[in-house]
């Protein structure tokens, strides 16, 4: 199950309209949303600038390395979309349309309690035949679309009640991009040669009640960011400036580790993410295997959820991408959030289920219309 990039990365590639034809029918694309907001304008705001005036979108990541301001949207299974903007500017104000979201009951998940907790027996019985050693599983939650709804202003709603350091929305409504993201987590950050990823693994309520299994599914996800970005920087330029830092979030803390190298000088954006994407945080070790185990377990498609969200200025030769989780999207009649964890060998299932539940809780807070008073 390779990711969109392994698939796409210097391949040149129409991007799909929000629709395609299934013979003869038309029907929603991978991020269709309703058709009030399809006369929005594209806009998009990301690393604390707002972008407007959209001037072409492609699929060819290589764009990232021609000219201009680009925001990039990596889907974990799906098509990249890097959008270019004639415009950026410090991201001020609030939008004028205010969140009327879903009542909080509306909610549905793609894999309830019991098949949840089946899926981690499942993944403790492939590391026990040593087909992996940790894998990332999640579940889908989604509710109707609320009418005229609008992903700036849940990214509003989302940056009072849940503040992240790597938020970001997009909304390119002719190509049925609707994406609020609350990410923690930051992907990559490449600043000319310099590269840094800082990965997440291990969730507790209080850093006091971090497990002997979150380190461990730090350090696994370390190694494989090192070997990962082993792949196309310099020999002996990889580092890790920061093992297990605990960093606090709203409701919640994680453990943030850093890992650095320098680009070799023939490394551009395609052969970057070709080496990188998915996110090893998202995905387990080995990545690949741990993938097929995904696609085995998981039975909806990811989606925007756990791919990656940011921006690039090619002039510059700088970008930053987050790891797309806390994150909402807007998809066929329905909004959606992602959640999951890392199983590893010492995983109890009842607990992992309980870590999605806090990593939902308080974003479902801020998205429900009967938690905000609307």
């Amino acid at each position: 199950m390779p990711g969109p990039c392994r698939r796409l990365c210097g391949a040149s590639v129409t991007v799909p309209s929000p629709w395609h034809r299934t013979d003869g029918e038309r029907r929603p694309g991978p991020y269709a949303a309703s058709v009030a907001t399809d006369a929005l304008p594209a806009v998009a705001s990301v690393g604390g600038r707002l972008a407007t005036g959209l001037r072409d979108v492609t699929s060819d990541t290589a764009a990232l390395d021609s000219t201009g301001f680009w925001v990039v949207v990596l889907p974990y299974d799906g098509v990249p979309i890097c959008a270019r903007f004639e415009h950026t500017r410090p991201t001020v104000g609030s939008p004028r349309r205010r969140w009327h979201g879903p009542r909080r009951d509306a909610w549905a998940t793609s894999l309830d309690h019991d098949e949840f907790t089946a899926g981690v027996a499942a993944i403790r019985e492939a590391i026990a035949d040593g087909d992996v050693y940790e894998v990332n599983l999640t579940r889908r939650l989604s509710a109707p679309l609320p009418p005229d709804a609008d992903v700036l202003a849940l990214a509003n709603a989302l940056a009072g009640g849940n503040p992240a350091p790597h938020a970001a929305v997009v909304r390119l409504p002719a190509h049925g991009v609707h994406v609020a993201s609350a990410s923690p987590e930051r992907f990559l950050r490449r600043d000319g040669r310099h590269v840094m990823s800082q990965p997440i693994k291990g969730t507790a309520a209080h850093a006091s009640q971090f497990l002997a299994k979150d380190r461990a599914e730090n350090v696994m996800i370390v190694d494989l960011v090192r070997n990962d970005l082993g792949r196309v920087c310099e020999y002996g330029s990889i580092e890790v400036p920061g093992l297990c830092d605990v960093e606090h979030h709203p409701g919640l803390v994680h453990l943030v580790s850093t890992v650095t190298g320098t680009l070799r000088a023939d490394v551009g954006w395609p052969a970057l993410l070709d080496a990188t994407f998915p996110p090893g945080s998202v995905t387990g070790a080995p990545k690949l295997a741990a993938m097929e185990v995904i696609g085995r377990l998981e039975p909806v498609p990811r989606g925007p959820y756990c791919g990656a969200i940011g921006w690039v200025d090619a002039d510059r030769r700088v970008g930053d991408l987050n790891v797309a989780i806390r994150t909402f999207w807007f998809d066929d009649g329905a909004v959606h959030l992602g959640t999951g964890g890392a199983i590893t060998w010492d995983s109890d299932p009842d607990g992992e289920w309980e870590e999605t539940e806090l990593k939902a809780r308080r974003l479902l807070r801020v998205a429900s219309a009967d938690m905000v008073g609307t």
